[in-house]
């Protein structure tokens, strides 16, 4: 079987050119099958600001009205993912981007009112992965944005963490999948504040106490759902950290494992 690595990329990754160039130059050298998803939330909320949208976040998720999903999908699949596919393709990676919507990959229901309207959120029903395995088999590299369709003509934002995860587990049937999440923290840290006071370990049978004394919170809380649903349903192991965790084997990141 072989080895598929799913990368998501977000955070100063995205919003610094230089950090997105530099990577992008390593990322084609990756010699397993690979597929990149990628967010872009801070370039949204600048769009949206310019123009006089109001932004609403709640728990690291963004409240998506109708004007709000217009924006991202701008963002997202129109200027963010056109423009990594077009830098991989100057460094020799042959790629294609991706929404949801395309090739069917992605169907996501949109997210039922309880305590909170999210608006135009989906929920990841269903990926088809027919496209995606004969693409990669063919050395094609998918990129994926956080944009997904109900398979009724609506489009839905969609968090990219939540993308990567669900991908991953599809794929996990065809590939031997790991999953990495690549920002600009070494990992999960214990402290905020220090950088260096990385968890190199997290599993299923910890994480609840990691949340209980608020280590992990906030932003950090939905990305850590979706490693532990993620190893939990065939994926290998999930890494947090910079992008060097992927290049230099004597980097410092956090395993996330069953």
């Amino acid at each position: 079987m072989k080895t598929l690595k799913v990368i998501k990329i977000g955070g100063n990754i995205i919003d610094n050119e230089d950090a997105l160039q530099a990577f992008l130059k390593e990322f084609f050298k990756i010699e397993e099958l690979k597929l990149l998803v990628h967010g872009g939330g801070k370039l949204a909320t600048k769009l949206a600001n310019q123009m006089q949208v109001e932004v609403k976040m709640i728990d690291g998720r963004r409240i998506t009205d109708a004007e709000t999903l217009d924006i991202i999908t701008m963002v997202y699949a129109g200027k963010i993912n056109k423009h990594i596919v077009a830098n991989l393709q100057a460094n020799n990676c042959d790629a294609i981007g991706f929404s949801g919507a395309d090739g069917n990959a992605i169907v996501s229901g949109k997210r039922p009112v309880k305590n909170i309207d999210y608006g135009f959120v989906g929920d990841v029903k269903q990926v088809n992965t027919k496209s995606l395995e004969l693409l990669l088999n063919n050395n094609i590299t998918p990129v994926f944005c956080a944009i997904t369709h109900d398979k009724n003509g609506q489009l839905l934002n969609t968090n990219a963490d939540t993308i990567a995860s669900e991908l991953a587990i599809a794929l996990s049937k065809i590939f031997k999948t790991v999953l990495y999440y690549c920002f600009e923290k070494n990992g999960v840290l214990k402290d905020v504040n220090d950088d260096y006071s990385v968890i190199e370990s997290i599993t299923s049978e910890n994480v609840q106490q990691l949340i209980d004394n608020q280590i992990i919170s906030e932003g950090m809380l939905p990305k850590i759902n979706n490693c532990i649903h993620a190893v939990n349903h065939n994926v290998q192991k999930v890494c947090i950290g910079k992008p060097e965790m992927l290049f230099d084997k004597n980097s410092t990141y956090t395993t996330v494992s069953k």
